[in-house]
């Protein structure tokens, strides 16, 4: 990594997260009480089975003895002090590209860069799906070097799509996932929050950690008195003229509304959630995990 620059996963950020050891802890089941043994198959010096090559996995664990016999590549696999695969969900939709220096898309993609990173340095497994009213990328998990280059690429190339359907996403979503883990939701979450919830249920039901962080801009958590302005929907390209001391009342109270709902609900269903604003450096958002 030190030789390959990405946008953003910066060498500055990589050196600072190396005191950040607890962050894929709370990540992953057993870490918040230190690694435990457990029966998920992976690197360790117990033999436990063998199983086939998938990609993603590390070639470096192909048993090449059982290559020669077989001329099928097989990992050997091991009982071990483990954790689970850990899923980022970013949205990607056209309203997460509003903002300036950085939008809400880029200051999410540095997160989601930040925490892939955190997770493969420990040997855990990451993927990432982007979204807005449908799967736009989906990378299953990898714990490789290569298989973080390739979502570092991912993260660069991606823009702002069409409108958000962040609940429908999360339902198509969920018979990709083939082993329970961490769930990630890096979204400003413009969506039903009771749609958005029912959807979670899916994966809060088959045992699943749900982590949502919330992207928005300090303009979208109060509006600023700026007088007549012409504001422009991005997901439907609608626009209104209105003066703002007219709307600055209104808009705040539907907002504030519409984040007690989702903490309220977050913590009714034992889930984890961080208001993520814009204009705080995303390295806070590893403190909340741990709380």
């Amino acid at each position: 990594m030190a030789q390959q620059q990405f946008k953003y996963l910066r060498p500055e950020d990589i050196r600072r997260l190396a005191s950040y050891e607890f962050a894929p802890k709370a990540l992953v089941e057993g870490y918040l009480s230190g690694r435990h043994r457990s029966a998920t198959r992976g690197t360790s010096t117990e033999f436990r089975d063998y199983r086939q090559y998938a990609p993603g996995d590390d070639p470096k664990l192909v048993d090449w003895k059982v290559f020669a016999r077989t001329d099928r590549h097989y990992l050997r696999t091991f009982v071990h002090e483990t954790n689970l695969d850990c899923h980022v969900f970013l949205d990607s939709s056209a309203s997460m590209g509003f903002g300036q220096n950085p939008t809400k898309l880029e200051y999410a993609s540095f997160f989601a860069a930040a925490l892939c990173h955190l997770v493969t340095r420990h040997t855990d497994r990451v993927s990432l799906q982007l979204f807005d009213e449908r799967i736009r990328q989906f990378v299953p998990p990898g714990g490789t070097r290569r298989h973080l280059q390739n979502l570092m690429h991912l993260l660069e190339v991606n823009q702002p799509g069409s409108k958000t359907s962040l609940a429908a996403s999360l339902r198509r979503a969920f018979p990709l996932l083939r082993n329970k883990g961490s769930l990630v939701v890096i979204s400003d979450f413009f969506d039903n929050v009771s749609d958005i919830f029912a959807a979670l249920g899916l994966y809060l039901h088959r045992g699943f950690q749900v982590y949502l962080f919330h992207v928005l801009t300090p303009e979208e958590l109060d509006l600023p008195d700026k007088g007549l302005l012409s504001f422009l929907d991005l997901e439907d390209g609608q626009r209104l003229i209105a003066h703002t001391s007219d709307l600055r009342r209104h808009y705040r109270q539907a907002m504030e509304e519409h984040v007690r709902a989702l903490r309220e609900l977050a913590v009714r269903r034992r889930v984890g959630y961080s208001l993520a604003r814009t204009d705080t450096h995303y390295f806070t958002l590893f403190d909340q995990l741990v709380a």
